[in-house]
């Protein structure tokens, strides 16, 4: 299986000049395969192009001095994008041609198979980068024992910190999921509670808006700069930093959950949802894109294969209308947040019955039907709240004993 890891590198001023100046040069060989594939009427194969790199370094002062394995993998960006360009059109999408690349937008190197080597000399981590040199590594956490380096990604983030992303395999199996799952679950995500179960749970929406106020303070002084001076660069940092702090508080939440999710169930059950279709609907399209439902999803993806838990996505339709004891369908608005069947009785939140009735249809799915008619009993009262808070703790306990320590203070 194939994992990235990410991790903070703190080049001195000297390698700092050598990065920026490889990766302008990645920029400008990026322009130039796009520029000469513009003027071809059939594109050629990409390895026909690379074939013409030797040839290229002779021509070109200063494409020499970076590793044959990171200019090809320029090339390989621009037949990547090409990819992407024609899968979207074929999708019906309206799209235009391939841009060049300012300075702004490439911010990157690749060494793919060779060219690098990870080192931890005397205590002191460094991550050697042929034609470059060493670079000091602040290596957080330890990679697997057996794991095997294919690539490494070296990027300048907007705030001006250098990242290393190292592409690995751990060269394990995937373990075989249960072909009766046990422990079963079903998911309906939302904006106020970010996530409803069939377990009785009833995560609460992680609160940005500290964050956000500040990110919108940062943005408004930003505008009262003259764009290009030293003070707007400065304060351009200033919202690059507001934007990362905001991203790596709400991405170490949606890793939690996901992964606490992947490792307690057998099965987990989510809707399958147009998450970009749902962000352009009007109104709260903010809240939205916020509630980043598309790479919860997505963690939850290769975390459930990962532990070997069935992952189901079903059909989302009528999962709020239809009553998960009898089936009857009933109509209600997006303000009325109980349900309430008319034919049978049963009441629950509206985002509870969604859960159970995802859970049915997922294990549909898969052939499993479960001997009950109403919804599963669960320990705790249906709708149990843990707090957004408890769960983007650093070395919290797992779900289950946080919400059983909430309930008992």
């Amino acid at each position: 299986m194939q994992y990235n890891y990410k991790y903070r590198l703190d080049p001195p001023e000297a390698l700092t000049e050598t990065l920026l100046s490889h990766v302008d040069t990645c920029r400008q060989l990026y322009n130039h395969v796009l520029y000469l594939l513009n003027e071809e009427d059939d594109i050629p194969a990409r390895y026909e192009v690379q074939g013409q790199l030797p040839d290229l370094k002779s021509r070109w002062d200063g494409l020499g001095d970076v590793h044959s394995k990171v200019l090809q993998m320029v090339v390989k960006r621009v037949y990547d994008n090409l990819s992407t360009l024609k899968a979207q059109k074929e999708n019906g999408r309206a799209v235009g041609m391939l841009k060049w690349k300012p300075p702004r937008e490439y911010r990157s190197l690749t060494y793919n198979q060779s060219g690098f080597e990870l080192k931890n000399t005397s205590g002191r981590p460094t991550l050697w980068l042929s034609k470059i040199g060493e670079i000091p590594i602040h290596l957080h956490r330890d990679m697997p024992g057996n794991a095997t380096i294919k690539q490494v990604t070296v990027k300048r983030e907007p705030t001006g910190e250098w990242f290393a992303t190292f592409g690995i395999d751990v060269g394990e199996v995937t373990p075989e999921k249960p072909e009766m799952p046990e422990k079963v679950v079903g998911i309906d995500v939302g904006i106020l509670k970010y996530a409803h179960d069939t377990d009785g749970y009833a995560i609460d929406s992680p609160d940005f808006s500290n964050e956000r106020e500040r990110l919108e303070r940062a943005q408004r002084e930003l505008s009262r700069k003259e764009h290009g001076s030293a003070n707007w660069e400065k304060q351009r940092r200033v919202v690059a930093e507001r934007h990362a702090d905001l991203k790596r508080k709400r991405r170490d939440f949606l890793h939690k959950l996901s992964n606490h999710y992947a490792r307690e169930y057998d099965l987990v059950a989510v809707e399958d949802l147009d998450v970009k279709g749902l962000i352009e609907l009007p109104g709260n399209s903010r809240n939205r894109a916020g509630a980043a439902w598309g790479a919860f999803l997505r963690m939850l993806e290769y975390k459930c294969e990962r532990e070997g838990t069935h992952l189901v996505s079903v059909d989302p339709k009528d999962t709020t209308k239809e009553c998960a004891s009898c089936g009857v369908k009933t109509d209600k608005p997006l303000w009325v947040r109980e349900h309430s069947c008319p034919a049978c009785g049963f009441e629950a939140d509206r985002d509870a019955n969604a859960a159970c009735n995802i859970l049915s249809r997922g294990l549909e799915e898969i052939g499993v039907v479960h001997s009950e008619s109403t919804p599963v009993e669960t320990a705790l009262p249906v709708d149990t709240v843990v707090s957004a808070k408890r769960v983007v703790e650093t070395g919290s306990p797992t779900l289950k004993e946080r919400t059983a320590s909430a309930v008992s203070e």
